[in-house]
């Protein structure tokens, strides 16, 4: 049993619910392999038509969670590769999983958390869901998440975003096409219901061909050289001065050394 995350599949829809709401639902190692085997496992599936990510508490997801960047700032190079590796896999996971995807965003999205929503085919949110990309604030780059994020905001957003760390209102997710969606909260399950009840009557064969479709015309393919240039691109920064500088002053709660003086 797992005490990250739950499987369910009711009326060939398959809801995978993210259960660390104490740590809002923040995502270390061992749950990167928990969500990649779990979407690997419900996509294999002849009795799923349609798979809804989920999550229980007052947050969606914080992205990494503080053990796990405690870890992490100790990492060589070539360690920060291997982890941020084991992130790509899973977001590809996601993305690729051969089923319908919906984000039921129920509360905050931060970081990380932000590829999970992007890698899903379609996202509902509650209205008062907060969004942030906040890497740079800790002298880190969303590059991992990038690919997917970006395609999901647009670049003329992501310019914003990823560099001001701006926290932006789930109204402004929902503008800039990051969600597709807005509820309140008592009808979240509702719409996802209903998204869910499309994608079930219509063809499978057709379903996968149309998501298939989709990423093979939209832009750039997500293909192993972008991903392996995203991996880099995190491991190299992390392993920065200014990288370790970020994560340990977040971690030491303490102003990092850009802002003293």
């Amino acid at each position: 049993m797992s005490t990250a995350l739950t499987i369910a599949v009711q009326d060939r829809i398959a809801r995978i619910t993210l259960t660390r709401p104490e740590v809002r639902n923040a995502f270390n190692d061992e749950v990167i392999q928990e969500l990649k085997a779990a979407f690997e496992s419900v996509g294999a599936r002849d009795d799923v038509r349609a798979v809804v990510l989920a999550a229980e508490g007052p947050a969606f997801c914080a992205g990494a969670d503080l053990n796990w960047m405690r870890r992490m700032a100790d990492y060589t190079r070539d360690e920060n590769v291997a982890d941020a590796g084991q992130l790509a896999a899973m977001l590809k996971a996601i993305y690729e999983c051969p089923k319908p995807t919906i984000a039921a965003v129920q509360g905050d999205v931060f970081a990380g958390g932000m590829g999970l929503v992007a890698a899903c085919d379609m996202a509902v949110s509650v209205r008062t869901a907060t969004y942030c990309l906040s890497e740079v604030k800790l002298g880190l780059i969303p590059a991992t998440i990038s690919p997917y994020v970006i395609r999901a905001m647009g670049a003329r957003a992501a310019h914003r975003y990823f560099l001001t760390a701006e926290r932006f209102s789930a109204d402004e997710a929902h503008r800039i096409g990051f969600v597709h969606e807005l509820v309140d909260a008592d009808q979240l399950d509702a719409k996802v219901g209903e998204l869910a009840q499309a994608l079930v009557s219509a063809s499978p064969a057709a379903v996968k061909a149309c998501k298939r479709l989709v990423q093979d015309v939209a832009e750039r393919t997500i293909d192993d050289a972008l991903i392996a240039a995203t991996v880099e691109g995190i491991a190299d920064i992390r392993a920065s001065d200014e990288g370790r500088e970020g994560v340990a002053s977040f971690l030491q709660k303490r102003k990092p050394a850009w802002l003293a003086g």
